[in-house]
């Protein structure tokens, strides 16, 4: 079985590809449909047989495939931290120089399929220069770097509002309100205030960066889906098989704290302290939708969100790091692994009745 990482970092490449299929199929459908009734081929075009087509398909596509491969797992990684300006500039040197390879291995390659010659033939290499000189080199070019474009953008867009949210909203999924059963979590740095007035409001947005960062990890590995960022806190929401699932909620927030203690020193070097969060969780019914006019988003809407985020505040007066609502720990199986301790009922704010709590640990293996 794949790891969630490995799977998403799939679910990221393959878009590339598909991406690079397209514009393929449309450019050398354009291409074709050009220069067909032409009495001159221009200078350098190969001839589009069946084997042709199917090489540059093949080739197109395994050329998606390779750019989503460099983009997801080096590239963007690299660029993460440098302006937009720098980021377009790097990637546009970068992706002209591996485009430029990519002609000169595919090209010839093709024009021996053409021609039914050797790679190495002297005949195929003197095309070769002539399609560099050409006009069809320029215009093979441009197929690539619109191409190149919309793949870029789709990265860009899809890691600003969330590769699911793009999605969903690409295929409508929630254009019409929905009902759906999700489990939530609300995440909040203990002591932000006192950390930002300590470091000042710049360092302490670089501290939110790095902290973010780390706690990524676990919420890919788990399932978890970012809702918001708030400040120092994060909801995150499970659709309700993914999130109970070898309890992957609470396995998520566990997982948080470990990464997090395990760049407690390389925080207190940086930043001379090392952040820590409490959390709440708990589970209903939300009406999900697209909202908004002048800038559209997918939100959940019911009483759950406002439930959850109570249990959370609740976390200091308990002196707890994390609190459940007793709805969550009935369809969880926490027995085997974890300690569940029954902390009260309470009567939260604009709840008739009370909710049960509990905070629970993990039991030592």
């Amino acid at each position: 079985m794949f790891s969630p990482k490995l799977k998403r970092n799939i679910s990221k490449i393959v878009p590339f590809g598909i991406i690079w299929l397209t514009f393929g199929l449309i450019f050398l459908f354009v291409e074709y449909a050009a220069i067909q009734d032409c009495a001159y081929a221009p200078s350098g075009a190969i001839s589009l047989d069946y084997k042709v087509f199917a090489f540059a398909i093949l080739a197109v596509t395994f050329v998606g495939f390779f750019i989503g491969m460099i983009e997801v797992l080096f590239i963007k990684r690299f660029f993460a931290k440098r302006s937009l300006l720098t980021k377009m500039l790097g990637k546009f040197f970068i992706y002209t120089l591996f485009l430029f390879l990519i002609i000169s291995i595919t090209y010839p390659i093709a024009a021996s399929i053409e021609l039914q010659l050797g790679v190495f033939d002297p005949r195929i290499w003197k095309k070769f220069f002539g399609f560099i000189n050409s006009i069809t080199f320029l215009s093979t070019g441009f197929q690539m770097l619109i191409s190149l474009i919309a793949s870029i953008f789709y990265t860009e867009i899809s890691d600003h509002i969330g590769r699911g949210v793009f999605i969903n909203f690409i295929t409508g999924k929630y254009h019409k309100p929905k009902e759906e059963r999700r489990i939530f979590m609300f995440l909040d740095m203990k002591s932000s205030t006192s950390i930002a007035e300590k470091l000042g409001h710049l360092r302490y947005f670089d501290l939110l960066q790095s902290y973010y960062h780390i706690l990524s990890n676990a919420l890919v590995e788990y399932y978890g889906e970012v809702y918001q960022y708030v400040g120092d806190e994060i909801v995150v929401s499970w659709k309700l098989k993914k999130g109970i699932k070898n309890n992957n909620c609470i396995a998520c927030f566990f997982a948080m704290k470990k990464d997090l203690d395990e760049k407690s020193d390389w925080f207190e070097k940086k930043f001379g302290v090392c952040p820590t969060f409490k959390a709440g969780f708990h589970i209903g019914k939300v009406t999900t939708g697209e909202i908004g006019s002048i800038k559209k988003e997918i939100i959940f809407t019911r009483d759950v969100l406002n439930s959850t985020a109570r249990i959370q505040s609740l976390c200091n007066e308990y002196r707890v790091d994390i609190l459940l609502s007793e709805t969550l720990v009935r369809i969880l199986n926490l027995k085997k692994s974890f300690h569940l301790k029954f902390l009260g009922n309470k009567n939260l704010r604009g709840k008739e009745k009370p909710i049960k709590l509990y905070t629970l640990s993990k039991k030592a293996i």
